[in-house]
């Protein structure tokens, strides 16, 4: 319901609510309270209130990511296939601005256009620390949506970085990949509530 944008930051959370809305007893609902607690998502302040992002945990958010996107690229470079790169060349094709792809479907391929990166680089680790990266990501809760000039922006550092991975290249690659999550923090940034 919080990444889903039905509650929203600074929304309080009464139990007796969650628990008529969920169909679910006190305890399961008190116990979610407290992993949302330590996920970050909502605090204690006389009741349960939803969390709001604020710029210092966005820039922390993308801080993470990049390190994390960055190695995996890295990775990537020494271990991707043919087939693969090829995968990834079709997403791209569809992420391209006045392509036939919905606006919403958008954000589906550009997922799945890194999460084949990460798959790529072959490391559990990386891959647990990208999967939760991107959970605080959807988190914020972003109100952006991507101009044609920031898509074909961003679209472009996706071919820069397949053409490092085609290549080998694992600085190139590394550098692309660091460079991609700075620009998508530089557009959502300045979108975020003040």
């Amino acid at each position: 319901m919080i990444l889903a944008s039905e509650l929203r930051p600074g929304q309080r959370l009464i139990e007796d609510d969650l628990i008529q809305r969920l169909g679910v007893g006190r305890t399961p609902v008190r116990e979610a309270l407290l992993i949302l607690q330590g996920e970050g998502l909502i605090a204690r302040n006389r009741g349960w209130e939803v969390q709001g992002a604020d710029h210092l945990s966005v820039r922390a958010i993308f801080e993470g990511r990049a390190a994390i996107e960055a190695e995996a690229a890295r990775l990537a470079a020494r271990k991707i296939t043919p087939a693969a790169c090829d995968a990834l060349a079709a997403l791209i094709e569809q992420m391209e601005p006045g392509s036939d792809t919905p606006r919403l479907a958008l954000n589906r391929l550009n997922s799945e256009f890194h999460d084949r990166i990460m798959a790529a680089a072959d490391s559990e680790v990386l891959a647990q620390f990208h999967e939760r990266t991107q959970f605080y990501y959807w988190a914020l809760r972003v109100p952006v949506m991507f101009s044609d000039g920031q898509l074909r922006a961003t679209n472009a550092q996706h071919r820069e970085l397949l053409a490092a991975l085609r290549d080998g290249d694992e600085d190139r690659a590394e550098e692309v990949a660091r460079a991609h999550v700075e620009t998508t923090r530089d557009i959502v940034e300045p979108a975020l509530p003040r």
